[in-house]
């Protein structure tokens, strides 16, 4: 059985000589896509416009007329290696087998996609978000409000909602990053990113609703929470007759 958190064949370099697009060829997705592949093979340390624009075989000027710079190049790279979720088959929308099935595939859905864009992954993790409240790894709108939907149709909350998505997106960002850091992969951003604007939310009534929750600074309660169920698990690994009682915080 292939494991499904295993990515396939990275794509091949152009080989040298190989006929090349030209920039009769060119247009904003085939540059993005490139972009990716780019960074795949190069690292993204090494992606430049003029780079890029010989790695598609143009001039490097010649990539401005569909991606206005560097910056809306960077954007298009994180939504295309997220959007990857929608063309996943064990990734679903809707909670078809409830919230814990959901969670599950969506978790190792982004885990494939940081396995098969190792480099690209840390971007993802470092990019402005659409707004204050979205959380890396994921980026998508579109994802969020299914979250937050199957959350709160399983009966979560408002509140407990928006606590599972800043849990599940602290969760997946710590150890992807670690896994593929791991890797060799140089976590760190590659220079100080413009502040995106903030997306037209009019279509995502949840993520309007749950601003307030989403965007409270919690990182202490959230953290607190998270360390007391790691000492709760690791205290399952004892004989039960040596496990010490539940652990708590001095404040």
């Amino acid at each position: 059985m292939v494991d499904p958190d295993t990515p396939g064949e990275a794509p091949a370099a152009v080989p040298a000589g190989a006929p090349q697009p030209g920039r009769s060829g060119l247009d904003r997705q085939r540059i993005i896509e490139a972009a990716v592949r780019f960074i795949d093979e190069n690292g993204l340390r090494m992606l430049t416009m003029q780079r890029l624009g010989a790695y598609l075989g143009v001039e490097g000027m010649a990539l401005y007329r569909y991606v206005p710079g560097r910056e809306a190049l960077l954007d298009g790279v994180v939504e295309s290696v997220v959007d990857e979720l929608f063309g996943d088959p064990h990734v679903h929308l809707e909670a078809h087998a409830g919230w814990v099935d959901y969670l599950q595939r969506l978790a190792h859905g982004l885990r494939r996609i940081a396995l098969a864009h190792p480099e690209a992954f840390p971007l993802v993790a470092t990019r402005p978000p659409a707004a204050p409240w979205v959380r890396p790894p994921l980026r998508s709108l579109r994802w969020i409000e299914s979250l937050l939907e199957v959350m709160t149709e399983a009966g979560f909350s408002d509140e407990n909602a928006a606590a599972v998505y800043r849990a599940f997106s602290s969760f997946l960002l710590g150890y992807l990053l670690l896994e593929v850091s791991a890797r060799g992969v140089e976590t760190g951003p590659v220079e100080e990113p413009d502040v995106s604007p903030i997306e037209d939310l009019s279509g995502y009534p949840l993520l309007q609703r749950l601003e307030p929750h989403l965007s409270v600074d919690v990182a202490a309660e959230d953290f607190e929470e998270a360390l007391e169920a790691l000492l709760d698990r690791v205290a399952l690994l004892l004989p039960r007759r040596r496990r010490p009682p539940r652990l708590t915080a001095d404040k």
